[in-house]
């Protein structure tokens, strides 16, 4: 079924770690942040409000709409101006999101698939969120990593699949890619002809619109079995 795939690209967040406990520990340790260092804004906006804010931009200013840091940044700044404080402090305020956004846990069958299968394949993580794939516990796992900010688009627009071509010089007819979402990773690798993957680690059912993946799984080691 693969014997044509060269290179695999992975999804980060539900694919390779849980993304809900993360967000929320680093929205909490921004928003204590903000409690902290501006108290005059977190008076007049709890996380919630803050978050409404960040929608309300992004449906304003689609352009920036994929780019979840500068997003942040750009809704923050003006509501911290407006309370009398430097607009900066919104640069020092996504630093430290950025920074919990970081603090993954891995689910327990991926550091070791990880490994194993970049002995033969290139490896590429793309993302449409902002975590730094540096700066977490798989930092070592993967040859190229692409996020939606970096290549001006998010999934499901083709974008980043391109850039993981041009990367890597492997053409798109030896790309395999993993993700957990059925819309924003299988549809959208299937659109180019990818072979898709369709990791579903909570017996989510298939919308029925949409042509299944390839393969099904639960866990990366039934693809390790797979391709080795």
């Amino acid at each position: 079924m693969f014997d044509h795939v060269r290179l695999i690209c992975f999804d980060l967040d539900d694919t390779l770690w849980p993304c809900a406990p993360v967000i929320r520990a680093a929205e909490q340790a921004w928003y204590d942040w903000l409690r902290e260092h501006s108290p005059r804004l977190t008076a007049r906006y709890d996380v919630e409000g803050l978050r409404e804010q960040r929608m309300a931009l992004a449906r304003q200013q689609p352009h920036i709409a994929h780019d979840m840091t500068e997003l942040r940044l750009r809704s923050l700044a003006p509501l911290l101006a407006a309370d009398g404080y430097p607009a900066e402090l919104a640069h020092a305020a996504s630093d430290v999101f950025r920074a919990a956004r970081n603090r993954v846990t891995p689910y327990d069958d991926v550091a070791d698939g990880l490994n194993r299968l970049r002995r033969r394949f290139v490896l590429v993580s793309v993302t449409n969120g902002n975590s730094q794939i540096e700066h977490t516990p798989l930092h070592a796992s993967f040859d190229i990593s692409l996020t939606a900010a970096e290549v001006g688009a998010a999934k499901p627009d083709p974008a980043i699949f391109h850039a993981a071509s041009e990367r890597s010089g492997i053409a798109l007819d030896g790309f395999l890619h993993v993700g957990d979402d059925p819309q924003r990773d299988v549809a959208a690798a299937r659109r180019l002809g990818l072979s898709t993957v369709w990791v579903n680690r909570h017996d989510r059912p298939w919308p029925q619109a949409l042509a299944r993946a390839d393969l099904e799984i639960v866990e990366l080691s039934t693809l390790v079995e797979q391709l080795l």
